[in-house]
């Protein structure tokens, strides 16, 4: 009875771990369409995919037990906290000494959403 019960826990944290991930996977990929400029879009990507990925890979590791595969697991998880950070620093680097520039003005923001405006109104 209690193995049932710990195995139930188990499985029960574990899709909660995966599903929250999704969720934050799926909330990145909004972001990316509704963000206004490059640094947002980017910001949005990077927390989000760094999150929802993570999270999905600890309810992974809720899933395989004590086995030699969360080991794996957790180099995995261990190589994506170190490395995408670092590479959303590299391509922002990039991006602004290559000339993008923030678009933070109020003009631009009106300007963007009078264009969605008028696609909608098109349609």
């Amino acid at each position: 009875m209690n193995s049932e019960l710990v195995a139930l826990g188990l499985d029960t944290l574990s899709w909660l771990f995966i599903l929250g991930g999704s969720i934050f996977c799926l909330i990145g990929g909004i972001g990316i369409l509704r963000m206004p400029d490059f640094y947002t879009r980017g910001h949005a990507a990077g927390l989000t995919d760094t999150l929802g990925a993570g999270l999905i890979l600890i309810g992974l590791m809720f899933q395989a037990g004590l086995t030699l595969v969360v080991v794996k697991l957790a180099m995995v998880f261990f190589f994506l906290y170190v490395t995408s950070p670092t590479a959303t620093h590299a391509l922002f680097k990039s991006a602004y000494a290559g000339g993008v520039r923030w678009d933070v003005s109020a003009e631009a923001h009106e300007e963007r959403a009078n264009k969605e405006g008028d696609r909608d109104d098109s349609n």
